[in-house]
């Protein structure tokens, strides 16, 4: 199977089959959005969303959150994975939000990775959430389903050829929805250790199964 038609096949697929798709973390603004992506760095969104409501309601903007100190965010985050770093980057880049740009998240790659605690990965996600950007933010799942399925080259050895490649096959329409497809389909079908191939509904196009 030549690699164009892997990528009509099961694009097809997520179009008929989950045509709305979003992220599963929970926000009630573009500011809580950027803060459940850099809590959301190897941790689940399961337990994001188990802290972000109590840290939400106390720090709802960056004006609030950028009055805090770390040790204040930590009684309400220590739960998350690296708990100290992040409430340490959490101060600092509402600081720098609302010295830089009036509280305000800005809608650029270039402002966006300037912010401490801020990679590509989260600026990208920010991007096609909140701004509708048709970007591919790359994280170990979209990394690893992309390898495994045979849609990237086994080349493509870091998540930024991941990205470049996956967005060179898939129509601009398509690619924030892509990044929901594969992200969900390796949290819950194609997972890491035990991929549940018997369940999985593209398994016929997938290159691991050919």
């Amino acid at each position: 199977m030549q690699k164009h038609e892997r990528y009509q096949h099961i694009l097809d697929y997520f179009r008929d089959e989950q045509p709305s798709v979003t992220t599963e973390l929970e926000f009630g603004s573009i500011f809580q959005l950027l803060v459940a992506v850099m809590l959301s760095a190897q941790c689940t969104d399961k337990r994001v969303n188990q802290v972000t409501p109590a840290l939400f309601s106390r720090y709802p903007t960056a004006r609030e959150m950028s009055e805090a100190e770390p040790e204040e965010l930590l009684t309400l985050m220590g739960s998350v994975s690296y708990p100290n770093s992040k409430a340490t980057h959490l101060c600092a880049m509402s600081r720098m939000l609302m010295s830089s740009y009036g509280g305000e998240v800005p809608s650029t790659m270039e402002q966006l990775v300037e912010l401490p605690g801020v990679g590509r990965k989260t600026a990208n996600v920010v991007l096609s959430v909140a701004f509708n950007q048709p970007t591919m933010p790359v994280d170990t799942h979209v990394y690893r389903v992309s390898h495994r399925i045979g849609l990237v080259s086994r080349s493509a050895n870091t998540p930024l050829k991941v990205e470049l490649e996956l967005l060179k096959h898939i129509p601009t329409e398509d690619v924030g929805r892509a990044h929901h497809w594969l992200l969900l389909h390796g949290r819950y079908v194609c997972t890491s250790q035990k991929p549940k191939c018997e369940q999985c509904a593209i398994s016929m196009w997938c290159k691991k199964q050919l």
